[in-house]
């Protein structure tokens, strides 16, 4: 008992995520020392709301990417789906019914993805790269090219904080993770998810309807972007095409950060999460500190470099 006890506790300290945990709370505590507005209840809320709808599309991403697919048009989608949303809002079409519109624009777009795969034999990120400018257009050709305004509407889900603290937006992006944590964790699909990232033909032979599933997999992903995109109109009431571009790239380097391999059959959403956080976190601790925005983006590129040297060592460990 005790020599498996130890083994546990072994493995735990090994997973990924509890290294991203470790990672965080030091910065957290540098950065607080450096600059004690760090640990404000305003900065900490600011925190959450900033990683909210990222931590939606790394969700959706997080499904996919295990199942061996990707989509790298969320952000055309999040920008379409966001402009619909808008748009019917300013013609005074209720706020749900234009928020439902959104959402099934969102799925419309994944599934046409996942389908068009499927169809013509083709790897998830051709299609879905073709796709960008696809989405894109059509945002552009419905809006004009112009920023589209709700100032005024459909504010609950970007002003509403629990006790004054807890965002809302936090609170819908934490059952995103819940719900695909009990879809990865406790049921069938989410045995098929592994199962078809891990060896798609050995799932085959199994007698997984690869197909279907994988057709399933694309629908949760638009649901949980169109989510996403509900949540960006209510945070910053106004959006434009370009709106939500490279937030994919974001999202799939949060899962990988998280642990997730790119040739699938891993991962799981805790790792997701705490892949999400830490980009919040560093986000944040750049802009606390003052660091030209344009190093930014090397220091997420560089981050993702080293996750994936992180995950080539810990696999040699686990051999």
């Amino acid at each position: 008992m005790k020599t498996m006890t130890r083994r546990k506790g072994r493995t735990f300290y090994k997973q990924q995520w509890f290294i991203l945990m470790v990672v965080i709370v030091a910065m957290a505590a540098a950065t607080g020392i450096a600059n004690p507005k760090f640990f404000s209840v305003r900065n900490l809320v600011n925190i959450l709301e900033q990683i909210s709808t990222l931590g939606l599309v790394a969700s959706g991403a997080t499904v996919l990417m295990i199942s061996g697919n990707f989509d790298i048009s969320v952000g055309s989608t999040i920008g379409l789906s966001a402009c619909a949303m808008a748009m019917l809002m300013k013609r005074d079409v209720a706020e749900p019914l234009a928020v439902a519109a959104g959402l099934g624009v969102a799925i419309l777009c994944c599934l046409f993805i996942g389908a068009n795969s499927l169809l013509f034999k083709a790897p998830s990120f051709i299609i879905s790269l073709a796709c960008v400018g696809i989405y894109r257009g059509i945002a552009l050709a419905l809006t004009g090219g112009t920023i589209q305004t709700i100032y005024g509407k459909f504010e609950y889900l970007g002003s509403t904080r629990y006790c004054g603290v807890l965002p809302l937006l936090f609170i819908v992006s934490l059952v995103g993770y819940l719900a695909v944590h009990f879809i990865l964790a406790r049921t069938r699909l989410g045995r098929r998810v592994y199962a078809i990232g891990s060896n798609r033909n050995a799932a085959f032979l199994s007698g997984i309807a690869i197909n279907r599933n994988l057709m399933t997999f694309f629908l949760i992903n638009g649901i949980l972007v169109g989510a996403a995109a509900a949540l960006l109109l209510s945070r910053v009431g106004a959006v434009q095409p370009a709106t939500g571009a490279g937030m994919e790239l974001r999202a799939m380097g949060a899962v990988v950060i998280g642990g997730a391999p790119m040739t699938g059959g891993k991962g799981n959403i805790l790792g997701t999460f705490t892949g999400v956080l830490l980009m919040g976190v560093i986000s944040n601790v750049l802009n606390m500190l003052q660091v030209s925005p344009y190093f930014q983006d090397i220091t997420f590129g560089l981050l993702i470099i080293v996750s994936l040297a992180i995950s080539a060592m810990s696999q040699k460990w686990q051999k």
